[in-house]
């Protein structure tokens, strides 16, 4: 399916160069000749199938996705992990640092519910759609932290920090990490 989105993408932005930097000047030049050329023709036909073919690509993906209840996190460990934003555990030791984890997602709302927050914005109010769409984020990395912490048999994970940034539009990106630790027997009653 990347494949062939990656064909419509190429085949989107082929088809706008050419209308915007051939067709154009090529309009300009000939405006008596009302005759449209084959390859600005064609230009619009890759700009247009190009967009048709990524749209549709995305919508599969995400009726994939729906159906199959979403993207499966990594799998959930039996063992429980302490999350700590302190270096610190009180009344517990460290006995051995496992190493850096993190977790990181990137996450966007529908066109639909990104208008909604567009008035509100205007009105004024808390914004929902987002405040959700980033608690969804936080839940989605965090889990895969934990989950990767537990894979490398850690009872901790310490000084867990949170990052997000934009990546484009309202697409945000939210990373976690920070860094697991293994608990000395006699203090791991944590749980």
């Amino acid at each position: 399916m990347k494949i062939i989105r990656h064909i419509g993408s190429s085949a989107f932005v082929l088809g706008l160069f050419t209308a915007i930097f051939a067709g154009i000047p090529w309009h300009i030049f000939s405006a008596q000749d009302p005759a449209v050329p084959w390859w600005l023709k064609l230009a619009v036909f890759c700009l247009l199938g190009g967009i048709l073919v990524v749209l549709l690509t995305v919508v599969f993906e995400q009726r994939r996705f729906l159906i199959s209840g979403g993207t499966p996190l990594p799998a959930e460990s039996d063992r429980a992990v302490l999350l700590l934003n302190s270096e610190q555990l009180p009344g517990q030791k460290i006995s051995k640092v496992v190493g850096l984890v993190q977790g990181h997602t990137v996450f966007a709302i529908w066109l639909g519910k990104d208008l909604s927050a567009l008035i509100r914005l205007v009105l004024g109010g808390e914004l929902t759609e987002y405040t959700e769409m980033m608690g969804k984020a936080r839940a989605v990395a965090t889990d895969r932290m934990v989950a990767q912490a537990a894979e490398m048999g850690a009872d901790a994970i310490i000084n867990v920090r949170y990052m997000t940034t934009s990546v484009v539009g309202t697409a945000a990106e939210l990373m976690v990490y920070g860094t697991a630790v293994c608990l000395s027997d006699e203090s791991a009653s944590f749980a």
